[in-house]
């Protein structure tokens, strides 16, 4: 968040900051901004900082991430510094000006990204992430990020009343940096002025809008103002129990993540509430209000789940290569930050996106690949997250996604080296799927009309809810 301050609300973070699990929709806004130029993401940064400590001991490795992520995280008394507007404005100035046939935004999903690819359209987010210091903080203190959390939130609603703020405090997914730093998503509660004004000068008239919605649920405590705070998520691939102080995972999650394992001060209440990937109420209807007076139809699809959003999703694919007398029958299995819909398009590969490296992830691919026509080729991606976790996947489950290729099989060796502790460069997706032959010319671009039509026939039975 520093860069985006210092360089005036414009360009990318610099390759030397550590990559948090929160920051995977900078990621998708990056590698969509790039697709949409015609441009993959050979560019995208490295992160020397955990290969450097790939066979330090644990503690080691602690400690370099803890400096690492309080250099890279927003000082506290900053925090009201942040400009939601600017951030904004940031965003769309990743695309170029010039009228696009639709626009697709919402939560952040690499599904939503690869189907604004095939549109030939810009992703736009309903939110960002912030990082911020949080001096003598620790793991297994809940309750204490909670009300550092609220007196970080007040400052940065003070000076951004358009947006509301959700506090993650999740050890399993962010690992020794939920000790060192809070995380902020920050949601804009109304559309902001930026977004206006590029849909208003980049859309053509009449073209649609699409809203992706991701409606999972998870136990969310309101401290009012504005600010709401959740413990765990469920991009950790666990249950909101597991995160009680009775749980038997708890104890190791919280030693993989630096605690001691045996204190947990958990705030006492919470109601189930949409997670933290959702969209804020109010940012839906100042877009549809936007829209009615623009003259474009605004469509919205509702996931239960990522899975749910990424089978659909590669089914569309599937169909709109095969509609352009493509074969169709090549795949990639793409994790997290792995991903680069360019190269994807100009390979012909179908893709499937796993929000992360869980076994609840790793096994939603499995699913689908079940119930799929086989494909000839399947390349898996898996990216190492740089901690250990109960919930993650071991390389025998990656493997066993891979084994649905008739033909070739084949899991990354990079990343499987030294997986789950080790980091991949985030450019690593571009440097494998380079390696596939192209089929080229790509097709013409999906129009949103069979878009929609294909995420209703193939993810309504999975709880796609498309309207």
């Amino acid at each position: 968040m520093q860069e985006w301050l210092a360089a005036g609300g414009s360009g990318l973070p610099g390759p030397d900051r550590i990559v948090s699990a929160e920051s995977t929709g900078r990621v998708l806004l990056a590698v969509a901004s790039r697709a949409v130029r015609g441009r993959d993401c050979a560019d995208l940064g490295y992160h020397p900082l955990l290969s450097r400590f790939r066979g330090a001991p644990e503690a080691v490795r602690r400690a370099a991430l803890t400096r690492a992520a309080l250099r890279s995280a927003l000082p506290a008394e900053q925090a009201g510094a942040v400009d939601a507007e600017r951030v904004a404005r940031w965003i769309v100035q990743h695309y170029p000006p010039r009228w696009y046939p639709g626009v697709v935004v919402g939560s952040p999903h690499g599904a939503a990204v690869h189907l604004a690819t095939a549109m030939g359209v810009p992703w736009l987010p309903a939110g960002f992430d912030v990082a911020v210091q949080w001096p003598g903080g620790q793991v297994d203190k809940p309750a204490e990020a909670a009300a550092y959390g609220s007196q970080l939130a007040a400052r940065l609603i003070r000076h951004n009343p358009g947006v509301r703020v959700r506090q993650v405090h999740d050890p399993a997914a962010r690992g020794v940096l939920a000790g060192s730093t809070v995380s902020l998503v920050v949601r804009w509660h109304r559309l902001p002025d930026a977004y206006q004004e590029f849909l208003g000068g980049c859309l053509a008239p009449g073209a649609p809008v699409l809203l992706l919605r991701d409606v999972r649920t998870w136990p969310v405590l309101d401290s009012g103002g504005g600010h709401t705070f959740q413990l765990g998520a469920p991009a950790s691939g666990l249950e909101p129990a597991d995160f009680g102080p009775d749980s038997e995972v708890l104890p190791q999650v919280l030693r993989g993540a630096g605690g001691d394992g045996a204190s947990w001060d958990a705030p006492a209440g919470g109601r189930p509430g949409y997670a933290e990937q959702g969209v804020e109420p109010g940012f839906e209807s100042s877009l549809l209000d936007w829209v009615r007076g623009a003259g474009s139809p605004l469509h919205r699809v509702l996931f239960p789940g990522p899975d749910a959003l990424s089978a659909a999703a590669a089914d569309v694919y599937r169909s709109w290569l095969r509609a352009a007398g493509k074969s169709g029958d090549r795949c990639v299995v793409e994790c997290g930050r792995l991903i680069d819909p360019w190269q994807v398009v100009r390979a012909g590969l179908v893709p499937y996106w796993c929000e992360n490296a869980t076994q609840r992830s790793v096994t939603g691919a499995e699913w689908w690949l079940a119930g799929s026509a086989p494909f000839s080729s399947l390349d898996v991606l898996p990216e190492p997250p740089g901690l250990r976790s109960p919930a993650l996947a071991g390389l025998p489950q990656w493997l066993a996604v891979a084994s649905f290729g008739r033909r070739r099989r084949a899991v990354d060796r990079v990343a499987a080296r030294g997986y789950p502790v080790t980091s991949v460069a985030t450019r690593h997706a571009t440097e494998v799927l380079r390696g596939q032959p192209y089929d080229l010319p790509a097709p013409a671009p999906l129009r949103m009309v069979e878009a929609l039509a294909g995420l209703r026939a193939s993810g309504t039975p999975q709880g796609l809810l498309v309207c």
